[in-house]
């Protein structure tokens, strides 16, 4: 490309990052929606790096690279970032349902409005992943495969499930404080872990470890959260909790859950996972204000602004977008850092070389699918959120007009 064709692109992407920036409520409180986008994309990338398929002939089994290399650890503190997913979750869900009580919207429209768009892009993976097992069961392909195809496409489900919970639950959860559901996962762990009791217990923990967070996130929409020392007590308890947890508990380091551990820190959620779910939810209180001033810069808040505004469709179908690729290229024959063993350092260089296609397969389903996403909001969360890059009024509405939290916003929160 030359110098000219180079600046053409630049201007093309200064202009439409000026236009996203001009669609974007003044009020807006930008680190909210970096806060999210680094969510989803460290979710993405935490999967694509430590999620293996490979392949045993006509087989295809899950296999991780932390299962070889447990010293490898840290990527999983690095990627594992639900718990900041669920901190904005409460944060704007709280401030959504205050909003709508001011301007008199019913609780049942509020909840149908957010819940629409989340689930109506589900219907999409689920048709889709239902003709594929069906056509893959007819075609001879092996059950076990097809199982292990299946169960890695539909688990971004299970967040959607709890998060659809929360969200139902935040009139009630508003004013909780995140004290007492880490009681209820420390007590849980306690009689499963201390005193022999029975494993489905742990299974208690999907709702209260992850409960912590979102509650956290109503803390923030209060105004609790707003000095810094708020964050920094977060960060190094957290930190220290999970260090202690680790080292002398018996807890798992990885962050993930790794074939054939004996315990998963988070199938079902462990008080290890929850503490370093704290430890996370500090830093990202504490960062709030130099993302504000990075998100000043239109081409990094456009990009922000994407991200948020294709969050679901990215989510969804990023699992897709690694089995289209692994089976794809089962037709080229066992491929390294795709079909092989993750059993060293050179499958991990090897798989980073395939991130940029793993990009390009989750294009095409986003190209694909958007639509679903796009036309997934209604009625009160349309307004004042116009961030689609398109113009107000059209495009997706998932980014909401939040605003920065203060004492008493819960009561003051409205759209711009």
């Amino acid at each position: 490309m030359t110098d000219i064709g180079v600046g053409a692109v630049r201007q093309r992407v200064r202009r439409g990052a000026d236009r996203v920036g001009a669609a974007t409520p003044p009020g807006r409180d930008r680190a909210v929606d970096a806060l999210r986008a680094a969510a989803v994309l460290g979710v993405v990338l935490g999967h694509w790096l430590v999620t293996a398929l490979v392949s045993d002939g006509r087989t295809l089994r899950t296999a991780s690279p932390l299962q070889h290399m447990p010293w490898l650890a840290p990527v999983s503190w690095t990627f594992q970032t639900l718990a900041v997913f669920f901190l904005v979750g409460g944060h704007v869900a709280t401030r959504s349902h205050a909003s709508a009580r001011a301007r008199g919207v019913p609780y049942r429209q509020w909840l149908t409005a957010r819940l629409s768009r989340l689930f109506k892009p589900v219907a999409a993976v689920l048709t889709l992943w239902t003709v594929a097992a069906v056509a893959l069961l007819l075609s001879g392909t092996e059950y076990g495969t097809v199982r292990t195809l299946v169960k890695l496409a539909l688990s971004p489900l299970w967040f959607l499930v709890v998060f659809a919970g929360l969200t139902a639950a935040t009139p009630l959860l508003a004013r909780l404080n995140p004290l007492w559901p880490l009681a209820v996962v420390l007590h849980v762990d306690l009689v499963r872990f201390g005193l022999g009791g029975p494993a489905w217990l742990g299974w208690v923990n999907v709702a209260a470890g992850w409960m912590v967070p979102y509650t956290l996130g109503a803390a923030w929409t209060r105004g609790e959260l707003e000095r810094r020392r708020a964050g920094w007590i977060l960060l190094v308890g957290g930190a220290a909790a999970t260090a202690g947890l680790v080292a002398w508990s018996g807890y798992p380091a990885s962050m993930v859950g790794v074939p054939g551990q004996g315990i998963s820190n988070l199938y079902p959620p462990t008080l290890a996972v929850v503490t370093f779910g704290l430890a996370q939810c500090g830093g990202a209180l504490l960062l709030r204000e130099r993302l504000r001033h990075a998100m000043r810069r239109p081409v990094a808040w456009a990009a922000v602004a994407f991200v948020n505004l294709t969050a679901m469709t990215v989510f969804l179908w990023h699992q897709t977008a690694l089995m289209a690729t692994t089976a794809t290229g089962l037709l080229a024959g066992r491929l390294p850092g795709l079909h092989t063993p993750p059993d060293g350092l050179g499958w991990v260089g090897v798989r980073l070389l395939w991130l940029p296609v793993f990009v390009l397969a989750l294009w095409v389903c986003w190209a694909a699918f958007r639509s679903f996403e796009v036309n997934g909001g209604s009625g009160g969360e349309r307004s004042g959120e116009g961030l689609s890059g398109e113009g107000r009024g059209r495009g997706s509405r998932v980014v909401r007009a939040h605003r920065p939290s203060d004492r008493g916003a819960a009561k003051e929160a409205r759209h711009v």
